[in-house]
């Protein structure tokens, strides 16, 4: 007993360092002005040392440029409101939530995932909870206060440990958060900042919100799989049998018309798809590129809109039925509550916009990308055990940064143009940075919703603590980060395409 309580001790101080760290770092908008302001006294030094760096794609060099020279400080003022508004992911994810907001605001979100949890089989359940969980990432971080407390009551329900139930619902939001059967916002938002950062190397490369699609399709069906191993092999035989005090659960109200409204819901989702395939296989359809093909196409490069009208359809159409939604200006209305709840991104956005833009201006990125490429060609470091490295990497670093806009906001300026130098594309190095992103989620103090669990984990444990949340959690990130690699070996060996004709390699 005392080596147990002395491997607490250790875990707790350890736990506690970690937060303590972490809770030094600044807020992310401070943080990332601060990142600019760093670069701006870097490409001061930088240039009274004359650096260069031969453009890798054309050949032309390319000297580092010193923001406080002249020219630097006309484009700090003169570009900062481009910057700003011109940022790729700013408009994609704005567009993007105009119609899952609506979705949600009209209550089909909460809707859909009441009745897939609810009216599962018992023998399915736990499977259910975790591909419900996995899909809620479509309501963004409401899945997180949303899913793993109804999980957890339909355990109790059940007669099984309602705590099993509330930790497998917040493993599948948060650490299956990059999966999902269909293109949602954080694709659009990491598509974004990845364009951005590969046209520091490739001034017309794009990368768009379906380059992960494929990746994250079979990641939904593996991960529901392993999460449901992990809750009935490992999390419910340490917690046993619930024995806690009697809990009581409000349920809302079922409104007298929800059934018809998702009924409607559905099947107006269904004939859009149904159209929208009919227009794309329509010989000399406007959505197919030159020759008849898919990819590239209208259709991929236009995928935001279609996303958005998709969620608008089916948004509407229950707001309609159920009365939400009575008057024409009840849709706006319910679309500008949506955006209000993003006001948090957009005034960091502004912040991270500036640093991206002074990183590939004074051309920083590219001296540190094709050095930092060279290198590890010099040292014969560039295979697949590089890209295993950097997911690990990703990982660690989510103890001190949980936001993954914004880590990725920092990480993809500089790695990504790397990786394009060694031959890597774009969006396989966003699918290792996001299975390293969301798998550690769900164990970093840091990450705000964490504590949000750990109260309802007090309904029915008062003695839990972040501790006793945080170490039912380890099984689950480390299974998740696990497969996934192993999923990405496979992708990359086999040569599955990540996305429609995306690859490993440029």
């Amino acid at each position: 007993m005392p080596k147990e309580k002395q491997k607490k001790s250790l875990f707790q101080r350890f736990l506690n360092g970690i937060e303590t760290l972490g809770n030094r770092l600044p807020d992310p908008f401070l943080l990332f002005a601060i990142l600019a302001g760093g670069v701006i006294i870097v490409s001061v030094i930088f240039s009274l040392f004359n650096a260069s760096v031969e453009h890798p794609g054309t050949g032309e060099t390319l000297e580092i440029k010193n923001l406080l020279s002249n020219e630097g400080i006309e484009f700090i003022l003169t570009e900062m409101l481009d910057n700003f508004t011109g940022f790729a992911p700013l408009g994609l994810v704005l567009a993007m939530m105009l119609g899952i907001g609506l979705t949600e605001k009209v209550g089909f979100l909460d809707d859909a995932i009441q009745r897939t949890i609810l009216k599962s089989p018992p023998a399915l359940v736990t499977y259910t909870v975790i591909f419900v969980g996995i899909m809620g990432n479509i309501a963004s971080d409401a899945a997180n206060v949303l899913i793993p407390p109804l999980a957890a009551m339909v355990f109790y329900r059940i007669g099984r440990n309602p705590i099993a139930g509330l930790v497998a619902g917040f493993a599948a939001t948060g650490a299956g958060f990059t999966a999902n059967l269909i293109p949602v916002g954080t694709d659009a938002l990491l598509a974004g900042i990845s364009t951005e950062a590969a046209q520091i190397f490739d001034p017309d490369f794009v990368v768009t919100p379906v380059d992960n699609w494929y990746f994250s399709i079979v990641s939904v069906f593996v991960l529901t799989i392993v999460g449901g191993l992990i809750t009935t092999r490992v999390i419910e035989p340490r917690l046993g049998t619930y024995e806690g005090d009697e809990v009581e659960h409000d349920m809302k109200e079922k409104h007298p018309k929800a059934d018809k409204a998702f009924r409607n819901a559905v099947i107006a989702g269904v004939l859009f798809l149904t159209v929208l395939a009919v227009v794309i296989f329509l010989p000399d359809s406007p959505l197919r590129g030159e020759g008849g093909t898919i990819i590239p196409s209208p259709f991929i490069s236009g995928i935001v809109p279609v996303i958005l009208f998709f969620f608008l359809t089916i948004g509407v159409t229950y707001g309609i039925t159920i009365g939400s939604i009575k008057k024409s200006s009840d849709v706006s209305k319910y679309m500008t509550e949506s955006i209000k709840d993003l006001s948090g991104y957009i005034v960091l956005i502004f912040a991270i916009s500036q640093f991206i833009a002074f990183f590939s201006w004074s051309n920083i990125g590219t001296w540190l990308a094709v050095n930092g490429a060279d290198f590890l060609t010099s040292i014969n470091f560039t295979g697949i055990g590089l890209i295993i490295g950097y997911i690990l990497l990703t990982a660690s670093l989510n103890f001190f940064i949980t936001s993954g806009s914004a880590k990725w906001a920092l990480e993809a300026p500089v790695f990504i143009p790397m990786f394009m130098k060694l031959g890597y594309h774009p969006g396989f190095i966003q699918a290792s940075y996001r299975i390293a992103d969301s798998s550690t989620n769900i164990i970093t103090p840091l990450f705000p919703y964490l504590v949000v669990v750990l109260s309802f984990m007090q309904r029915y444990d008062k003695k839990a603590g972040l501790g006793s949340l945080i170490s039912l959690m380890i099984p689950y990130t480390l299974a998740f980060l696990l497969t996934w690699i192993i999923l990405i070996l496979i992708f990359f060996f086999v040569g599955i395409p990540f996305g429609p004709g995306i690859t490993p390699f440029l």
